[in-house]
């Protein structure tokens, strides 16, 4: 299995900080290609590229003026970096200060990569820059909540595509929130319509406005997620797999990721390991403390 590094917020310096920064070419120094998951978002800012991230098994190239937003627990590789340049935002989830980008901070399943809108461009820039400077502050000038403030200022302008999805389905976000809590202990579409008041049909055409997928379906891909997660990252046995998933035993749970990947967890476990000789230690990740 490959060896996943488990990352804890620290910003450097030991300042009581719930935001750091850091250039593309500091992350470059400090990173092996290795495979971690962090407890912390991770907000990238590329301004040139070409380089890739991979986010939970789904690659994202890093190009001209797009932005990518890690959330913590996603297990994530940085790949080909050496020539991208840009910044990285690192900050806690009750970082952001207004409701709006509080909310979207807690918002589960926020993976996402996305162009920066050329009219957009002017005040993510400024917001940025402001931002980089006042977390680089020296240590006398160092107010803890400017950059707290100036992080709000930016994700409100860089538009995540999660905003949207927010502010137009808010049916399907009650929906999320309660998948990404119990979806361990209830795999069921119907217990979330009960959950949540609305009949399934109700439910599930909302969740097919958003996504395109119906509760149902909603609700297998997060299940799946987390056993690939479990099974390529962590090592497990399909027996236990089935124990932290809410299966009754291991044989329930592979027909249920057979049914819904084509292959059995052994299988899917087996072609997801690296490749002889990717077995090196794992960078430190910046900002972070691995465990």
């Amino acid at each position: 299995m490959s060896v996943i590094r488990q990352l804890t917020y620290q910003p450097a310096g030991c300042r009581a900080a719930a935001v750091e920064t850091m250039t593309f070419e500091r992350l470059g120094e400090l990173n092996d290609g290795g495979t971690q998951r962090a407890d912390f978002h991770v907000l990238a800012l590329v301004d040139a590229g070409p380089g890739s991230v991979t986010v939970d098994f789904l690659r994202h190239p890093l190009e001209d003026r797009f932005a990518v937003w890690i959330p913590p627990g996603a297990v994530h590789r940085w790949d080909d970096i050496a020539g991208v340049t840009g910044h990285l935002v690192l900050f806690v989830p009750g970082a952001p200060v207004t409701r709006a980008t509080r909310e979207l901070a807690a918002s589960p399943d926020l993976a996402a990569h996305w162009p920066i809108p050329e009219a957009d461009r002017p005040f993510v820039d400024a917001a940025r820059d402001h931002l980089f400077l006042e977390t680089n502050a020296p240590p006398g000038d160092f107010d803890p909540e400017l950059p707290q403030i100036l992080l709000s200022a930016l994700v409100a302008r860089l538009r995540p595509p999660h905003a949207a999805v927010r502010s137009t389905h808010p049916v399907f976000q009650l929906f999320r929130t309660s998948v990404e809590a119990h979806f361990r202990d209830h795999h069921d579409a119907g217990y979330y319509a009960r959950a949540l008041g609305y009949s399934p049909r109700t439910l599930s055409r909302a969740v097919q406005r958003a996504t395109g997928r119906t509760a149902k379906a909603y609700v297998v891909d997060r299940i799946v997620l987390e056993a690939k997660r479990l099974l390529a990252h962590d090592g497990l046995t399909a027996a236990r797999c089935a124990d932290f998933l809410g299966f009754p035993d291991a044989s329930n749970f592979s027909v249920f990721f057979r049914n819904a990947t084509g292959m059995r967890p052994g299988a899917w476990q087996a072609a997801a390991s690296p490749s002889p000789g990717d077995d090196s230690p794992r960078a430190r990740a910046p900002g972070a403390r691995g465990e």
